[in-house]
């Protein structure tokens, strides 16, 4: 058996992580002065209501060796492995920690960087789960995953880029230029990285490019899934996308919230769509 453990920012709900058998490791957000753990001490909620008062702009940090190190020797009193995926090395150091606690188990822990975030993560650790619980063997999953990246896509909107400005997740200037004449930025995550993927005109316009970027997908990859992911107050935009992708042949993974380290950097009104194909 080949137990899956993940991190905080595949934002899974417990019900997910419970049903699928996965782990998540939360990462840090350091905010009013006080660390607190992502999906256990904080949301999204708590963080806009904060900076609405004054609070300081919060940071994020990942989970010290020790602490997968402490998941990994858990898991593997029940599994003969451990297969542990993660958030981007390019926007975290999580995976880099993970790699350090796998170094003392003899070869029983692979980690492996997803090469994205929420639930593009997300959606690769339940699907290591359920190929795990079907008999599939590490280098099957592992190499399953490695397809998938190569194909899977995030297609997102935010209401202002100064919270990806001020956490170091893009330039002063693409900030600039996202606040003109209401434009709205289309921004993806590709190579493990946020990337600019075009722009709208308001959010409507930006709404309708990542539907018909999701329906181009479909096209493309074959039948495909979709993870809609939107910060709070986001779900009525999320339905008016749904309704307009009906009958595209992209299967309805649901609604999912982006945690409290992701809301760090995206910032309030954040919403779009993560796709992956089926097969």
């Amino acid at each position: 058996m080949i137990a899956i453990v993940t991190d905080s920012t595949s934002d899974l709900t417990p019900a997910e992580q419970q049903q699928h058998s996965v782990v998540s490791v939360p990462l840090y957000v350091l905010f009013g002065g006080q660390m607190h753990r992502d999906g256990l001490d904080i949301t999204p909620t708590d963080l806009f209501k904060g900076l609405r008062e004054g609070k300081k702009t919060p940071s994020t940090s990942q989970p010290s060796p020790a602490e997968f190190a402490k998941v990994y020797s858990e898991a593997l009193e029940t599994a003969d492995e451990v297969l542990s995926v993660h958030i981007s090395g390019q926007l975290s150091g999580t995976v880099g920690s993970a790699r350090l606690a796998a170094q003392d188990f003899g070869g029983r822990v692979t980690v492996m960087d997803s090469h994205t975030v929420t639930m593009g993560l997300g959606m690769q650790a339940i699907r290591a789960s359920q190929m795990s619980q079907g008999g599939r063997s590490m280098a099957e999953i592992v190499a399953a995953l490695e397809l998938v990246q190569r194909s899977a896509a995030i297609r997102f909107t935010v209401d202002t880029l100064d919270f990806l400005r001020m956490n170091g997740r893009i330039g002063g200037a693409a900030a600039l230029l996202g606040g003109l004449l209401n434009i709205k930025p289309i921004l993806a995550v590709r190579g493990g990285k946020v990337e600019a993927a075009g722009r709208a005109r308001g959010s409507k316009k930006a709404q309708a490019e990542i539907v018909q970027f999701a329906r181009d997908f479909a096209a493309q990859n074959g039948p495909s899934r979709a993870s809609f992911m939107c910060t709070d107050g986001g779900e009525a935009t999320l339905e008016e996308m749904r309704t307009a992708l009906a009958g595209s042949g992209i299967e309805d993974f649901g609604n999912h919230k982006f945690g409290a380290v992701i809301a760090t950097h995206a910032g309030p009104g954040t919403y779009g769509l993560v796709l992956e194909p089926l097969n």
